[in-house]
């Protein structure tokens, strides 16, 4: 799931970790400024005021680069919320990706990050990966749901959080709609109240 910072945040390190910070950076912006068709590596390490060589000698192709912005995005992604009830741990996390998926940036920046891994498999392993840990920190709200005695034990976590997004993403890219809060506070409900039927707890035998 979203739910990050800006690729390129400030964070300690040595060269080496300044040159990735700032190709990624410009990375991010070119994807979000015109898509991962026009994302060239030459053009790339201009932006980053990085050599050419260095460039192509770590990353090698738009597929790895934009991988490698999926990486750090999801390194940088921010935590879960823990507040004590499902509905409004969910309703937070529907909420934060409406936010990201709306944002100015962010929002292109997902679509073309998701175009990309349409058409590269690198691109489309790292997205698989990056979505594999936000759900991951996110299931924990199930579990700690489960728990308290919220919902059936057996419910799977990743399943419920999965369900939260769907929606959101659907609505987005399928039909095209501008997300609100509302749409995040009804995808968040009715994930919520399909958890607590059962939907994603094993069947009784």
């Amino acid at each position: 799931m979203p739910g990050t910072p800006a690729p390129g945040t400030v964070r300690p390190g040595g060269r080496t970790a300044r040159v990735r910070e700032a190709v990624l950076r410009a990375a991010g912006d070119a994807l979000a400024a015109d898509g991962f068709d026009a994302l060239d590596l030459t053009e790339i390490a201009a932006r980053a005021g990085v050599g050419k060589t260095t460039v192509y000698r770590r990353w090698g192709t738009p597929g790895a680069l934009a991988a490698d912005l999926l990486a750090d995005m999801a390194e940088q992604s921010l935590r879960r919320a823990d507040t004590g009830s499902l509905d409004d741990d969910l309703r937070a996390n529907a909420r934060l990706v409406v936010k990201t998926l709306t944002d100015s940036r962010q929002g292109r920046l997902f679509k073309a990050l998701i175009a990309a891994s349409l058409c590269d498999d690198q691109a489309a392993r790292a997205l698989h990966r990056f979505y594999e840990v936000r759900i991951e920190e996110w299931a924990g709200c199930v579990r700690d749901a489960i728990a308290r005695g919220e919902l059936p034990t057996g419910t799977d976590p990743h399943a419920v959080v999965a369900a939260v997004s769907a929606p959101l993403y659907y609505a987005l890219l399928n039909r095209g709609r501008t997300l609100t809060e509302a749409d995040a506070d009804a995808a968040a409900r009715a994930a919520t109240t399909a958890a607590r039927a059962g939907a994603w707890a094993p069947s009784p035998k």
